[in-house]
């Protein structure tokens, strides 16, 4: 199960701590314009160690497209794509090897499959998603009518505040926060956090415009339901909403109701509830969403645990790791989101032309 979408659709591979990780993308369409220089900002975005707010792990995070591009333009064959590991710390690990970490997926992997790659969690570590993020630059060249943009709107429970919104002000700090005023505080309690050797959560949104009305389905190809698979398949997430999500149900139905007035080129709507989804299809309106990512569970606390003998013991977690892992969630959201949005137009642009 490493791969993702229908005719849009990619597959990542490689461990953490092995020789290179990467995606092949499959289905894109012909004669795109592409090479490395148009992927590589993304990879940049999340890339390691650019702060003292996130792993010290260095990693350049160099893409290499090996196939599928000829004079600078898809071809319409899979496009593979490699990131070399250049600075794996596999001894950090030697712990790991006898016990399992808690909060993470060490006993749960060791349990489905009967043995592990320990190292850096191997094909369950968060650097795996830098292959989806480099599989996200080529869904955004399918998707040139779309604008996605994400940032950070909350970290260890302290929340933006909408008044403050400013999208110039995303990639002046680096929580990817869109409220300077958030991004100051949030620097003391990252900056504790990381000093305790503890960690925090943090809320992503992700908002797409652009997009037309139509795209998605009513049942099983719903819009919505493939952006919530995708976005739960972002390590350390374990939450998604669309629209108002969760506070829809505090809601009645006069205040859920997202009304409708004629419009020049289709309707005009007065609110945004669903999130720009409706029924599982696009309504035209700006599609948001929200990805709660979970505090690293890496810390340097020790933890009641088991050895892989069923013994008790304590561990803590030794290396670089993330003192707030969502803070580099942000690229992952954006390019789950552009995957999701280029399968679903190839989809919809099949079915009805």
């Amino acid at each position: 199960m490493n791969s993702f979408g229908r005719l849009f659709r990619f597959t990542t591979w490689g461990e953490s701590h092995g020789p290179a990780i990467g995606a092949v993308v499959d289905g894109c369409p012909p004669g795109l314009a592409i090479n490395e220089g148009a992927l590589q900002p993304f990879l940049d975005a999340r890339r390691p160690g650019q702060s003292k707010f996130t792993t010290q792990r260095q990693e350049p995070d160099q893409v290499r497209i090996l196939s599928g591009v000829f004079e600078g333009k898809t071809t319409g064959t899979p496009i593979s794509l490699m990131i070399e590991n250049v600075d794996q710390r596999s001894k950090d690990y030697s712990d790991v090897a006898k016990a399992y970490r808690p909060g993470h997926a060490d006993y749960a992997y060791d349990t489905k499959y009967g043995f592990r790659d320990y190292r850096g969690g191997g094909r369950s570590s968060a650097r795996e998603t830098a292959s989806r993020v480099a599989a996200g630059g080529v869904a955004r060249l399918v998707i040139p009518e779309v604008t996605i943009l994400a940032y950070v709107s909350e970290i260890g429970g302290d929340a933006i505040d909408m008044a403050n919104f400013d999208a110039a002000e995303i990639g002046n700090n680096p929580f990817f926060s869109p409220d300077a005023a958030a991004a100051a505080r949030w620097e003391a309690i990252v900056d504790n956090a990381r000093k305790s050797g503890s960690s925090v959560g943090a809320v992503v949104e992700c908002v797409a415009t652009g997009l037309p009305a139509g795209w998605g389905a009513p049942l099983y190809g719903k819009l919505d339901a493939d952006l919530a698979a995708a976005m739960m398949g972002i390590n350390a997430v374990k939450g998604v909403e669309i629209g108002d999500g969760f506070a829809a149900a505090r809601l009645t139905g006069e205040q859920n109701a997202d009304p409708m007035r004629p419009g020049t080129d289709g309707p005009l709507f007065d609110a945004n509830h669903a999130g720009g989804i409706a029924g599982g299809i696009s309504t035209g309106q700006p599609v948001v969403v929200r990805v709660a990512f979970k505090p690293t569970s890496s810390i340097l606390t020790p933890q009641p645990t088991i050895t892989r003998d069923g013994e008790a013991t304590e561990l803590f977690t030794k290396g670089r790791h993330d003192p707030c892992v969502g803070i580099r969630g942000v690229p992952v959201v954006e390019a789950m989101m552009a995957l999701v949005l280029a399968d679903q137009k190839l989809l919809h642009r099949g079915q009805c032309g």
